[in-house]
């Protein structure tokens, strides 16, 4: 068999291009567009039969090639085969290629084909491989995740509800490698963990890991620049992997993923739809016995299993976990108000004064507080749960000597002031009940605003009546005007007396004073 399938136009061109213009078989190779080592067997072939350029006149092509092709086959010796199971598994290690494998087999079997051939043989046997495993994947490089689209049903015991079980599954690149568990949900913190049980499982840690474009993972999908999720992006940094989601409408970028969920499906899903399960860790006790077996199962079309082929190629090729585990983080944009807070789950935390007025990025942990402006780190709390309350740092607040910011109790108040006293009175005492002044400032710029909406006379009929109840607190002068109570009458205060009770003046009615008038008891 000829290396590759030439016409015979290019066999004629082959000579002329030779015996003409004296190319090399490089040139040769080149101009014509096939390769070389096939340029080389047809002229030397030519040169044994004494052909030259030009050709003889009575030697059509069918002729010519009744010269060359056979003889061809028959000068020929039967060459030694490579193992292409061997060659295939072997091109998964890195920095290993088809050309540093040709070497190694032409060592062995000087005899053997040469290099466009024995190409030539490789992708005609990796053709017949099924798609997925055609799929040549660098060991250590890739690691494809997604959900199946099954789900497995839990009952509560408490309750009696069934509630579905989401399938998580990831798919090493190179050896097929599998690890299924499942969640409650694909919320973000049930993506982010099932991401690092992965790689615990694993051992290690792969250099990409692509995902399909979920929301949790990814914000916005889109072919070329997809915009990752800041927790997601933030587990990848500290895991030092890159997050490559696959592209959309591209099945082949996530093929190896989508077989695995179908055996998945078929392998373990199938097995466990007539069991009932009452917890969560039931089912992925069941879900890891019946893993081992997928995992262990033999390939149909290659030598060894998933875990062999794991073990022996892809294992090593893995970075490893770092020192300590990702702890799951979310992150939010605050703005800094003028009291120099920032506000996460209605506790208020402090900042440089220096950014007031500037939108920060804040990562929340379920024990610390971090801002950051761009990607300095300018302030970090330990996470206070208290609603209402403040976290200041004293080195955050204004020198003393800065005595003319743009916020003062003094400015506040004279604002307060054009709507009327009691409004001032309420601002004053607001500030004067925080630790620090400048926390009492937003609280009051808040009520102050209420004027734009509500007018300043209901605002000011407000502030009275939260003076009467003792209120100090936005919310509670934007309930009173919600729900109108300045327009009602305010509440009794001890020592007021009502309307009505003012002492009555007349003749049959001899008031309290009768009956102990002079000192004496009067009796009835």
């Amino acid at each position: 068999m000829p290396a590759e399938r030439v016409s015979m136009r290019k066999i004629r061109e082959m000579f002329r291009l030779k015996f003409e213009t004296k190319l090399s078989i490089r040139q040769i190779a080149d101009s014509i567009g096939v390769g070389g080592s096939t340029v080389a067997e047809y002229l030397t072939c030519g040169k044994n039969l004494g052909l030259s350029w030009p050709l003889p006149a009575d030697l059509d092509d069918q002729a010519l090639q009744q010269l060359l092709v056979p003889r061809r086959g028959r000068s020929s010796v039967q060459r030694p085969t490579p193992d292409w199971h061997v060659v295939d598994r072997e091109l998964r290690r890195k920095g290993v290629t088809l050309w540093l494998l040709w070497q190694e087999y032409k060592a062995i079997h000087a005899d053997g084909y040469h290099y466009s051939h024995f190409c030539y043989l490789y992708h005609h046997w990796h053709g017949k491989i099924d798609l997925v495993m055609r799929q040549t994947h660098k060991a250590g490089e890739k690691l494809f995740v997604d959900y199946a689209g099954h789900t497995i049903g839990v009952v509560d015991t408490s309750t009696g509800e069934v509630r579905q079980a989401q399938i998580f599954v990831a798919v090493l690149g190179a050896s097929n490698y599998t690890y299924v568990e499942a969640t409650f949900s694909q919320d973000l913190p049930a993506w982010i963990g099932s991401h690092q049980r992965a790689f615990a499982f694993f051992g290690g840690v792969p250099q990409i890991v692509v995902p399909d474009n979920l929301k949790s993972g990814v914000q916005k999908a889109h072919r070329y620049e997809p915009d990752l999720n800041r927790t997601y992006a933030d587990m990848a940094e500290h895991y030092g992997v890159a997050v490559i989601p696959a592209r959309p409408r591209k099945p082949r970028d996530k093929a190896k993923v989508e077989s695995g969920v179908l055996l998945v499906e078929r392998w373990i899903l199938a097995r466990l739809r007539d069991r009932m399960f009452f917890s969560l860790a039931a089912l992925n006790q069941a879900i890891a016995e019946l893993l081992v077996r997928l995992n262990d199962h033999p390939f149909q079309k290659l030598p060894g299993s998933r875990r062999s082929t794991f073990m022996e190629i892809e294992r090593a090729a893995l970075k490893p976990l770092p020192e300590h585990p990702y702890i799951f983080a979310t992150w939010k944009k605050a703005c800094v108000n003028v009291d120099y807070h920032i506000e996460v789950d209605r506790h208020r935390y402090s900042v440089p004064y220096a950014h007031v007025h500037q939108q920060l990025d804040v990562r929340i942990t379920e024990t610390t507080i971090e801002c950051f402006a761009g990607q300095q780190r300018i302030a970090a709390h330990a996470r206070n749960l208290t609603k209402g309350g403040y976290t200041t740092l004293s080195e955050h607040m204004p020198h003393p000597h800065q005595q003319y910011t743009e916020w003062t109790p003094e400015r506040i108040t004279r604002w307060a002031s054009t709507i009327g006293p009691q409004t001032a009175e309420l601002c004053e005492r607001i500030i004067a009940s925080r630790a620090h002044p400048q926390q009492g400032y937003r609280s009051c710029l808040g009520i102050l605003r209420l004027a734009n909406v509500h007018g300043p006379e209901r605002l000011e009929a407000a502030s009275r009546r939260a003076l009467r109840i003792g209120a100090r607190s936005y919310k509670s002068i934007e309930s009173i005007l919600k729900h109108r109570l300045d327009q009602q009458e305010l509440p009794m205060q001890e020592g007021d007396q009502a309307v009505g009770d003012a002492p009555i003046e007349h003749t049959n009615i001899r008031g309290a004073n009768y009956y102990t008038a002079n000192g004496e008891t009067h009796e009835c």
